[in-house]
C-alpha cells in the first residue's frame, strides 16, 4: 500500500483523488487504538451495540480485514462500504467523510488536514 501520508494534494488529478481516498480509507479501517494517522472515528449502530462485546469484536476485526471489493460494491473505487456475515447476521460498513468538527461534509475528501472519517458498523435494516 502506498503511503497516503507522503502524497502532495497539488499534484492529485481526478483520477488519483479516487484512488488516495481508497489508501486513506484502506489505512483507516486498519488502524486501530489512539495513534491513527488518518482522522476519525468508529460508530455502532444500537443493533450492533446490543449484540455483545464478543460480536463487536469479531465485526470490527471484519471490517478491518476487508478486501472484497468489486464494480458492483464499490463503483467509485474509494473502497468506503462493504457487507460482510457475522455469526450468519449480515452487516454492512460504512465510511462518510466530514469537517473536522463532524458538521458537514468535507468539500476536500482526500485533504486530511480538513477531513475526518467516520465508519459505521450496522445491520441492512439499520440503514
Amino acid at each position: 500500500m502506498p503511503d497516503c501520508l507522503e502524497v502532495e494534494l497539488k499534484d492529485v488529478d481526478e483520477a488519483g483523488e479516487a484512488e488516495l481516498i481508497a489508501c486513506q480509507n484502506d489505512q483507516f479501517r486498519a488502524e486501530r487504538g489512539s495513534q491513527r494517522s488518518i482522522p476519525g472515528k468508529w460508530v455502532l449502530t444500537a443493533g450492533v451495540h446490543d449484540m455483545g462485546p464478543e460480536f463487536i469484536k469479531l465485526a470490527v476485526e471484519a471490517v478491518s480485514a476487508f478486501s472484497t471489493f468489486t464494480e458492483e460494491n464499490d463503483p467509485y473505487g474509494e473502497r468506503d462500504f462493504g457487507a460482510f456475515q457475522i455469526e450468519g447476521k449480515k452487516l454492512f460498513w460504512k465510511i462518510d467523510h466530514y469537517d473536522r468538527a463532524y458538521c458537514t461534509g468535507s468539500r476536500k475528501r482526500s485533504d486530511l488536514s480538513q477531513t475526518a472519517r467516520a465508519l459505521t458498523i450496522l445491520f441492512p435494516h439499520e440503514y
